[in-house]
């Protein structure tokens, strides 16, 4: 846990999270909480104010696998020794309540997750003061380009390295993808007429796996936190990897012919303003 710096007075702070749990694989099974990550940072300069994660042993550890299919997977000897969720429950209570909340599909399950886990010790729940899920934001103002908009899909259409699946590296990942999905957006609002045919006049490129027939098929991992798809449906995103540098150069080239000798961190800095 980091040491907690105050934002400036009269902001509301923002806290992202995460919950890491176990998924039910048959009928009348239910989620564990095992694993919580947040980080509070402050909206008006985006810096991390405070962060803290814990692993968390549910009360029925044969839930847990003894393996992970992740090589960063939670396993059930991991949790073993773990503190359960009443113990974490005051820390986790101060980080939320009171706050603004923001995770990727947290209205569908983080935030369900959080109050079942006080329901159980039979404590209220912390409440929030607004709620930010990135999932429905990207979706309405980012659009599909990343596909199936899965926190994973984000992170390899900007380049951010594989989703870890653990709390606190998945939340730190959230941060980072909305600062890229807020520039897009302000550099193409900067310029829409120019920006905007540029980003749909480059070549696509589709994912595609070998199923057993033999057959090339657009492949869709499900989870419990991913947003909903069709069966089959083919995603394409408009860059091929090798353009994806060109096509920034050449927004930092218009840019600076738009705006002089004005540096490009200063016209960026205040680009999550796009996402209030």
């Amino acid at each position: 846990m980091e040491a907690f710096i105050p934002c400036q007075e009269g902001s509301a702070e923002i806290v992202f999270f995460d919950l890491e749990t176990t998924v039910p694989n048959r009928t009348g099974q239910r989620f564990w909480v095992l694993e919580f990550g947040a980080i509070v940072i402050c909206p008006r300069k985006l810096v991390e104010l405070e962060s803290f994660s814990t692993l968390i042993r549910p009360k029925d550890l044969s839930a847990v696998a003894l393996r992970s299919g992740r090589c960063d997977g939670i396993t059930r000897e991991a949790v073993a020794n773990a503190p359960e969720f009443e113990d974490v429950a005051d820390k986790i209570f101060s980080l939320l309540n009171g706050r603004i909340w923001a995770g990727h599909n947290i209205r569908r399950f983080d935030c369900v997750r959080i109050k079942e886990a006080f329901a159980d010790i039979d404590r209220p729940a912390p409440v929030s003061v607004g709620i930010i899920d990135s999932l429905g934001v990207l979706t309405e103002k980012f659009g599909r380009r990343a596909g199936n908009m899965k926190m994973a899909s984000l992170a390899t259409y900007f380049g951010l390295g594989q989703q870890k699946h653990r709390s606190l590296d998945d939340v730190r990942m959230n941060l980072e993808v909305l600062k890229h999905c807020a520039t897009v957006l302000f550099l193409e609002s900067s310029l829409p007429s120019i920006l905007n045919g540029s980003w749909h006049s480059t070549s696509t490129i589709t994912t595609r796996s070998r199923s057993s027939t033999g057959k090339l098929t657009c492949k869709e991992e499900t989870s419990r936190k991913s947003p909903p798809t069709s069966i089959g449906h083919q995603r394409t995103v408009p860059y091929t990897r090798g353009s994806l540098g060109k096509m920034t150069e050449r927004v930092k080239n218009l840019l600076c012919k738009a705006q002089g000798s004005q540096p490009l961190n200063n016209l960026l800095k205040h680009s999550h303003s796009v996402l209030r």
